[in-house]
């Protein structure tokens, strides 16, 4: 990189998280302090009519911290990595522009990966080897296929969850066509290009509970209200439409599943909101298990009081 596009990188700070562990209320905190502003990371919340089952900033929190990319896309479109980079990067020029700090906000870590990393070169999708990996999930189940990602590509099988078809068919298909995993691809993409393309400097900031039963017990809590919130009649709402199903990502999400399939009966209530705490917490999971790997990330206590002022101090530090 020449000198004159090392001169024009600006700093960004990435706060990541697992779900429920206070990201956006230290982000907000951050705002109302710094000139920072917020574009969220996640996955879940960039669907409109999905409020209270991604756990969405309110109106009242909106108007003192507005955040960019929320609430933007009908929950029947799909949304990719790659379309979230485009648009987090215009975000963030933007901001810069006004003389503010780009902060990212959220928990979805593919995000985060796609930003930093950049997007691998991957195999064009083979239509008979998907047939292949298709009828070897009717016949065995996709629990089945899970495990023979987990020979070939133990990381990748680690991230994706044995119930999300559409990732672990197509890290398969990866592997199958190509001969290398979905893990190496990424690898040598980033030792080749990381960083190289963004005028940015990514900081990277963790943020959760020093135990993991104190975010297991947050989660359980906002769950519960969650429910009490009107998740259900939501769902309801959503289904009612007539152009959704299960078998989009966005009713995929955390909850919006375990809701529908009580809905549909399949569910009890009771059974429903102990799937969707278990669901939440496996979620939850895989989110450490990404931060674990993450280099160059500062870890913070959500039960720290000092928390905050540490992060103001960085924050100042790293822009002057």
């Amino acid at each position: 990189m020449n000198d004159a596009i090392q001169q024009e990188r600006c700093p960004a700070i990435c706060l990541l998280g697992p779900t429920a562990s206070g990201k956006t209320a230290l982000a907000i905190e951050i705002v109302r302090r710094l000139p920072c502003e917020i574009i969220s990371v996640d996955s879940a919340q960039i669907y409109r009519g999905m409020d209270i089952g991604t756990g969405k900033p309110d109106s009242a929190t909106l108007a003192v911290a507005p955040h960019r990319l929320l609430d933007f896309l009908d929950p029947a479109l799909a949304y990719s990595a790659s379309q979230f980079r485009s648009d987090a990067l215009r975000e963030m020029a933007d901001i810069r522009r006004s003389g503010r700090i780009p902060l990212l906000v959220g928990g979805t870590m593919l995000y985060f990966k796609a930003l930093r990393d950049g997007l691998a070169q991957m195999p064009a999708a083979d239509a008979e080897v998907r047939q292949r990996i298709g009828v070897l999930a009717l016949s065995r189940g996709w629990a089945h296929v899970h495990d023979q990602l987990r020979e070939v590509d133990p990381e990748s099988a680690e991230r994706i969850h044995p119930n999300d078809p559409q990732r672990l068919q197509r890290a398969l298909e990866v592997f199958l066509v190509s001969g290398r995993s979905m893990t190496q691809w990424h690898q040598e993409s980033r030792a080749d290009s990381r960083h190289s393309d963004i005028p940015f400097d990514l900081h990277f900031l963790s943020i959760q509970p020093g135990s993991r039963g104190v975010l297991h017990d947050r989660i359980a809590t906002r769950f519960l209200q969650m429910i009490a919130d009107g998740l259900v009649a939501e769902v309801e709402k959503l289904r009612a439409r007539g152009d959704l199903a299960l078998a989009l990502p966005s009713m995929r999400a955390v909850g919006y599943r375990q809701v529908w399939q009580y809905i549909e009966g399949e569910l009890s209530f009771d059974g429903m909101v102990e799937q969707g705490i278990i669901a939440t917490r496996q979620l939850a999971k895989r989110q450490i298990t990404w931060l674990r790997s993450w280099e160059n990330l500062r870890d913070l206590d959500s039960e720290n009081p000092e928390t905050l002022e540490l992060v103001l101090k960085f924050v100042d530090r790293i822009s002057i």
